[in-house]
């Protein structure tokens, strides 16, 4: 019975949480990848990546249901990334980003 106990308690870091992240983006023609994460229950982020050879100013706007989005604003230089991160007052259910890049 200790044994089945240890087990079951060793296999709960196995069964966390994670919420769906839906990301919209509008690059205007930008090498930029992004990926998202699941921080925490309430704090969401993105890494953009620029790949491209000029820089980019990056709007990213995180949204969850009830609570007014959060508006970020980022400069990603040319070759480089950035972490932008954004924190909510209730436990997120689904992260919506929305990301927009220009050219510099």
């Amino acid at each position: 019975m200790r044994k089945l106990c240890c087990v079951v308690l060793a296999m709960l870091p196995l069964t966390a949480f994670a919420y769906p992240i839906d990301v919209q983006k509008q690059l205007n023609g930008l090498s930029i990848d992004y990926n998202a994460y699941d921080t925490d229950a309430d704090i969401a982020s993105i890494q953009v990546n620029n790949y491209g050879s000029t820089d980019a100013i990056c709007k990213v706007v995180f949204s969850n249901g009830p609570e007014a989005p959060r508006n970020r604003t980022i400069e990603v230089a040319a070759g480089k990334h950035k972490n932008v991160t954004a924190k909510f007052n209730r436990t997120i259910i689904k992260m919506r980003i929305n990301l927009t890049c220009t050219p510099k």
